[in-house]
C-alpha cells in the first residue's frame, strides 16, 4: 500500500537530539560492539574520512539495521527490529522507516498537520468504501507516525464488525470500545504501546449484536470529547461503508474524515456516494489516499 504523493506539503519535523550519546556508545550499550571494535572503527573512519556508521558496516562489525537503531535512539525516534518487538509486521513505519511506504505515510502526516491538526481539530475517522482497501493499515501506521513525532496519540478501533487493530498491535482485545459503550471505565480498556511512548490503542472489544446502534449512543460522543482533551491526536479506524452506516456515524462524531481508496478497484459512484454521505452527516473530508 502506498498513499498518493500528489500535492503533498511537507512540514518541518523537529526531533529531540541526544548529543551526550554517540552511535558507538549506543551500540556498545546494546551489546553490538566492544571497546576494541570502537577503536578499529574510529581508526578506519578517520583514515577514509567517512561516517562512523559507514565505517562500521564496511568493516562488517555492524549491520545497517544496527546503525539505524542507534540513530533512532540518538534522535529519540522509536524504531523497531523484527523479532525483538511484540508487534505485527504491518507497523512498517517502525520496522522500515526508510521504505517508500513509510516516506509516503510521513508525507501524509505532514499534510494533515498543516491542513487539519493546525486548524484546531484532532479527531479523524479513517474510512473506505470497501474492505481490503488498506484503511486499517494506514490508520495504524499514521498513528505510529504521529507518535514518532512526539504527539500524544490514541488509535481507536471503531470497526465493531471486522476489527483489526488488536491483530496489528498484538493486543488481547478482550476489552475495548464496545465494553466502554456498554458502561465500562474507558481508562481500563486503553493499551499503551510500549515501543511507542506516545501511542495508545483502544481496541474494538467483543463484537456487539448491534454495531451501528452501539456507535450511535451518546456515550460515544462523550468518550470522544474526553479523549480529545487527553490526547493531541485521535485517529479512528472504521467499518467499510459497504457494510453499513457505521463509518459515516463515526465520522460525524469525529468531525473530520480521511478516505482510503484502492487503486483500480471499486466504483467511482460508490466513492462519490460516500463523500456525499460524509458531508451530509456533517463530517469534513480532509483528503483522500489511494492505496495499491
Amino acid at each position: 500500500m502506498k498513499p498518493s504523493q500528489s500535492h503533498v506539503q511537507l512540514a518541518s519535523e523537529v526531533v529531540q537530539l541526544a548529543p551526550d550519546r554517540t552511535i558507538g556508545q549506543i551500540l556498545m550499550d546494546a551489546g553490538k560492539l566492544r571497546d576494541k571494535d570502537i577503536t578499529r572503527i574510529f581508526g578506519y573512519h578517520k583514515k577514509h574520512n567517512i561516517r562512523f556508521g559507514e565505517a562500521a558496516m564496511r568493516l562488517r562489525l555492524c549491520r545497517k539495521a544496527d546503525i539505524e537503531y542507534a540513530l533512532s535512539v540518538q534522535f529519540d525516534y522509536p524504531l523497531l527490529r523484527r523479532g525483538e518487538a511484540v508487534l505485527g509486521d504491518e507497523v512498517i513505519v517502525g520496522f522500515e522507516p526508510n521504505s517508500p511506504v513509510s516516506e509516503s505515510i510521513r508525507e501524509l502526516r505532514s499534510e494533515l498537520m498543516s491542513r487539519w491538526l493546525e486548524a484546531g481539530r484532532n479527531a479523524l475517522a479513517v474510512v473506505s468504501v470497501e474492505s481490503g482497501a488498506g484503511k486499517s493499515f494506514l490508520a495504524a501506521n499514521l498513528a505510529a507516525s504521529f507518535a514518532q513525532l512526539g504527539e500524544n496519540t490514541l488509535l481507536i478501533d471503531a470497526d465493531l464488525r471486522n476489527p483489526r487493530q488488536h491483530h496489528i498491535f498484538q493486543l488481547p482485545g478482550r476489552a475495548g470500545l464496545s465494553t466502554i459503550l456498554s458502561g465500562r471505565d474507558w481508562t481500563e480498556a486503553i493499551d499503551p504501546i510500549a515501543y511507542f511512548g506516545n501511542l495508545s490503542v483502544l481496541c474494538a472489544g467483543p463484537r456487539p449484536p448491534n454495531p451501528l446502534e452501539t456507535l450511535s449512543r451518546s456515550a460515544f460522543s462523550v468518550l470522544l470529547d474526553e479523549v480529545r482533551r487527553q490526547y493531541g491526536v485521535v485517529l479512528i479506524d472504521t467499518t467499510a461503508a459497504r457494510s453499513g452506516a457505521d463509518a459515516r456515524t463515526v465520522a460525524a462524531r469525529a468531525g473530520s474524515a480521511l478516505m482510503v481508496v484502492r487503486k483500480n478497484q471499486g466504483k467511482t459512484s460508490e466513492v462519490d456516494e460516500l463523500r456525499t454521505a460524509l458531508t451530509g452527516y456533517g463530517a469534513e473530508l480532509v483528503g483522500a489516499v489511494m492505496s495499491c
